[in-house]
């Protein structure tokens, strides 16, 4: 199956997770999980939320900020891969000066 993000309406969703500023998304969503591209803009935030259900995984197309996994901080900068695992808790901030891009895959299995 093919995704074409460029096909795809992108929504914004303010203040996502109880952050900061404005989150800007393409999605793809099924019954296993969820695939998208994101956009924090400098300054903006995903706020604390736990994986019940499913896990996430974060890789950094561009831009740079910070996961916060289970109380532990790390950088994130384009290349990089942030892993929260079921029933951990996180948050991505983007701490850097231009917009944060990342492709996420959210897996119900």
């Amino acid at each position: 199956m093919l995704i074409k993000f460029d096909k795809i309406k992108e929504v914004s969703i303010h203040g996502l997770n109880g952050g900061d500023g404005s989150v800007s998304a393409k999605m793809f969503i099924d019954q296993n999980g969820k695939i998208l591209i994101s956009r924090l803009p400098s300054g903006a935030s995903i706020g604390i939320h736990r994986h019940e259900t499913n896990s996430e995984i974060n890789y950094v197309l561009s831009g740079n900020g910070k996961s916060i996994c289970d109380g532990q901080e790390e950088k994130l900068t384009a290349g990089s891969c942030e892993y929260c695992p079921k029933g951990s808790s996180h948050s991505i901030i983007n701490d850097g000066n231009e917009d944060l891009f990342l492709f996420t895959v959210v897996s119900e299995k």
